[in-house]
This record gives C-alpha cells, sequence and structure tokens, in this order.
C-alpha cells in the first residue's frame, strides 16, 4: 500500500487581502461609471465588461487558486469548457436579440 500525502491548497493572508481589495476596486469602478453617467452606452458597456473579466480572473487566481496543483489540469480543462459554454450562450442571445426586430 502507498502513502499518499494529503496537501491543503491555502494561500496566504497577504494575497487574499491583495485580492478583496482588487475585487472592491474592480466592483466600485463600474458603479462610479453608472451612477454618475460617465460615457456612452457603447464605451460603458465596454469598459464593465472588461471590469469583469478582469474581476473573474482576480477570483481565479487569489480565491479559487487555479496555478495550483499536480498532474492533469482537469479543473482549467473543465474552465475552459465553460467558458466556451457560456460565451456561446452569451453571444448567442445577443445574437438573437439583436435580429429580433427583423421578425417582428
Amino acid at each position: 500500500m502507498t502513502n499518499h500525502e494529503h496537501t491543503e491548497h491555502t494561500g496566504s493572508m497577504k494575497a487574499y487581502i491583495i485580492g478583496f481589495i482588487l475585487s472592491i476596486i474592480l466592483t466600485i469602478i463600474p458603479l462610479l461609471l453608472v451612477l454618475n453617467h460617465m460615457m456612452a452606452k457603447t464605451s460603458l458597456t465596454v469598459s464593465i465588461l472588461i471590469a469583469a473579466v478582469l474581476q473573474f480572473a482576480i477570483q481565479l487566481f487569489f480565491f479559487m487558486h487555479i496555478r495550483e496543483g499536480d498532474g492533469p489540469r482537469y479543473n482549467a480543462m473543465a474552465l475552459i469548457l465553460g467558458l466556451v459554454f457560456a460565451v456561446t450562450i452569451v453571444f448567442g442571445a445577443i445574437w438573437i436579440m439583436d435580429f429580433n426586430y427583423v421578425v417582428q
């Protein structure tokens, strides 16, 4: 019988605090942009989407420890597949809503 070591993935308190502060900043920036009407509609939408993608990356790296792990990266492959599904659904919904006026 082999003895497997169980390693627990824990991050440092400094990394959690940095991730939390960055998450708060990336939440406040789009909120201020929307509440103060600082941009046109298209640029506002793009800036919100950029903040959302950055927020997603921060969550993955600082809190979900996506870089940690040994062996095959099944979690990373599942994440990529989930992203493909999400992007397909979002762009499909936008495409359907964009061409809705043709049907009416």
